[in-house]
């Protein structure tokens, strides 16, 4: 196991935090996207999201790449393994593509409505898989000999990663009902206020008992924990943050309670990393089966190579990032045309 290696685990996870923290708001907007009533209402959310949703989901691509330039034999395993559930991953958000684009394009309430479902569909589906897919990370993937995926579909959707699901699916229901807050006036954001705080609510019991239920089913996922104590940390600000996400909502301190939802996918992430590293695939059939970063990864020569192209073009993207957000913040109006 080199620095490299090590360094190259870091980035695809700090491209994944990246991805659920930015598109994580735009799924949870979709998650109550039907909620809101009104057809003003309805455009208002889309607007709110419409200038920077395409530009959240480069981060996605950016960790998929990532993942198949350092460690291509993951990429394989995972993409060949997984393939049925990223497929509708990938039906959702084309899905929730096309309805933000085509919604507007005729003025009947009957065509609004057709794409207002597809929009809706389209962010439930992937804010649900995401979790399903971490959920059978941490509890191991059936693989062979060989490393290749020696699972089915239906195996996929075990007690333990639907329960990581439904949890994966608080979270981003959570931030976006903060983000709406943030960003909406008047009523809808008064409702979406308490959204937040109810979803808060069933987020912050949902991880109490994923994670005790990791805790009693898959005890190896502590190892690290055992041995650098300090990880423990992690899980008690995940806590925290969540209960203070609610806190905010109620207080109506909007920038608070966003931030603290930002805080809380960090750190369920930086826990799944915690709990496998170094493991990028653990196998339910034992440690020596696993993918890891020293028997998964590219030459040290491609490593190296592509950490150079990382370090330029990390910052640029992140450059862009900022500027969007800067050019399109501020609130949107439910009367706002548009999206």
């Amino acid at each position: 196991m080199s620095g490299l290696q090590v360094t190259w685990f870091l980035l695809i996870g700090a491209l994944l935090v990246g991805y659920a923290v930015l598109d994580g708001f735009d799924l949870g907007v979709g998650i109550w996207y039907l909620f809101a009533k009104k057809n003003s209402e309805r455009r208002a959310l889309l607007n709110a999201i419409g200038p920077v949703w395409d530009g959240n989901e480069v981060w996605l691509l950016a960790g998929g790449g990532a993942i198949f330039a350092a460690f291509p034999e993951v990429y394989a395993t995972v993409f060949s393994g997984f393939y049925l559930a990223l497929m509708l991953v990938l039906l959702g958000l084309i899905l929730r593509a096309v309805s933000l684009e085509f919604r507007s394009k005729v003025p009947s309430p009957g065509w609004w409505r057709v794409w207002d479902v597809g929009f809706a569909v389209g962010s439930f589906l992937p804010a649900v898989l995401f979790g399903v897919a971490v959920g059978n990370i941490l509890r191991g993937v059936p693989l062979d000999a060989n490393r290749e995926f020696a699972g089915t579909f239906a195996g996929l959707l075990n007690p333990y990663a639907l329960l990581i699901g439904l949890t994966g699916l608080a979270m981003f229901a959570t931030h976006g009902a903060t983000y709406i807050v943030l960003r909406i006036e008047g009523d809808l954001a008064e409702r979406a206020r308490r959204w937040a705080v109810r979803a808060a609510g069933g987020y912050v019991v949902l991880v109490i008992v994923a994670d005790t239920v990791t805790l009693v089913a898959y005890p190896h996922l502590l190892k690290n924990y055992d041995a650098m104590p300090l990880l423990w940390i992690i899980p008690v600000i995940c806590l925290v943050a969540i209960a203070m996400t609610m806190v905010s909502a109620k207080k109506g301190r909007s920038v608070n309670a966003f931030a603290y939802s930002t805080a809380s996918i960090v750190g369920q992430m930086a826990m799944v990393g915690a709990g496998i590293f170094p493991n990028l695939v653990p196998a339910l059939g034992g440690p020596e089966l696993s993918l890891t970063i020293a028997n998964a990864s590219s030459s040290e020569l491609t490593l190296k190579v592509m950490l150079i192209v990382a370090l330029v073009g990390m910052p640029l993207v992140l450059m862009y990032t900022a500027w969007i957000y800067r050019t399109f913040g501020g609130k949107v109006r439910a009367a706002q045309e548009g999206y």
